[in-house]
């Protein structure tokens, strides 16, 4: 009862950090400990390889997905090889090469996100940062395979949005989804980024916020000190989580229309609940 309250008492701010923690697994260590025979692929056929997207062929309970995400690194040289789970285009276009491989054979996609953002260095603007996630947008909207993304720990910005139009959006339970950082939001709405922590209860960040305004699908229970403090008791809930998911999305008759219908009803529930209020 004692650990209840206190996960229920949790603060935006404290589920950031645990959000931001440096121990919390990441995509390798879920597609290590969910999937079997995963093959990686690399490259985006164009530039090179961008290690902050890990993806690629794997089964799931016997059946054959496509498994991609971001990676952050766990040491300062693979934090550095990954660029700290930020993307340049070349990680996004890759994205895209994979999501295309999976509709071409139909496979289901299912997607791990953990980003700050995508890299907004001279060097992503001036290879095409934009266009890049713009292009993945465009080809999850016209996947006509399942596909189930899951936020397992920060979810910033257009980078994290890059791989988020599931038909099925999971949130593990300490994860955050946002239009940018906390401290961005404080620095431009209030010309202060020391208002971080006031800045997280004003967003909305949270899975239960999320899952009480329709942008997500379901929360994915955590271990009471987070995910990182009992990885097995984390893997095994995503794990039931993402089959119940699945089973879902598999039964949608056109995948593509349903994400259509859900991502552009989002915005209509929301005008409808303001003026509900205003009321």
């Amino acid at each position: 009862m004692a650990e209840q309250k206190e996960r229920a008492e949790r603060t935006p701010a404290e589920r950031v950090a645990l959000a931001r923690e440096a121990h919390r697994p990441g995509t390798a260590e879920y597609i290590a400990a969910l999937f079997t025979d995963f093959f990686e692929q690399k490259g985006d056929r164009l530039c090179k390889e961008d290690a902050s997207i890990l993806g690629g062929i794997a089964l799931f309970h016997g059946r054959p997905v496509t498994v991609l995400g971001h990676r952050k690194g766990r040491s300062l040289e693979e934090n550095m090889r990954c660029n700290f789970g930020m993307p340049g285009p070349e990680g996004y276009r890759k994205a895209q090469r994979l999501m295309r491989a999976a509709e071409k054979f139909g496979r289901p996609v299912v997607t791990f996100i953990d980003t700050p953002g995508a890299y907004p260095g001279l060097e992503a603007e001036a290879h095409g940062q934009g266009d890049a996630i713009a292009g993945c947008l465009a080809v999850m909207s016209e996947l006509t395979v399942p596909l189930v993304a899951v936020i397992t720990g920060e979810g910033g910005s257009g980078g994290a949005l890059a791989l988020g139009m599931g038909n099925v959006v999971l949130m593990m339970e300490n994860a955050v989804y946002s239009v940018l950082s906390p401290e961005g939001f404080a620095s431009i709405l209030w010309k202060d980024a020391s208002r971080a922590q006031e800045a997280c209860g004003v967003m909305k960040l949270t899975a239960q916020d999320l899952l009480e305004l329709g942008v997500i699908d379901g929360v994915v229970p955590e271990p009471a000190g987070g995910a990182h403090t009992d990885r097995d008791a984390a893997f095994a809930a995503l794990d039931a989580a993402l089959c119940a998911a699945l089973k879902k999305a598999q039964r949608i008759s056109s995948p593509a229309a349903h994400r259509y219908r859900k991502f552009r009803g989002m915005g209509a529930r929301f005008l409808r609940a303001a003026g509900k209020e205003e009321a």
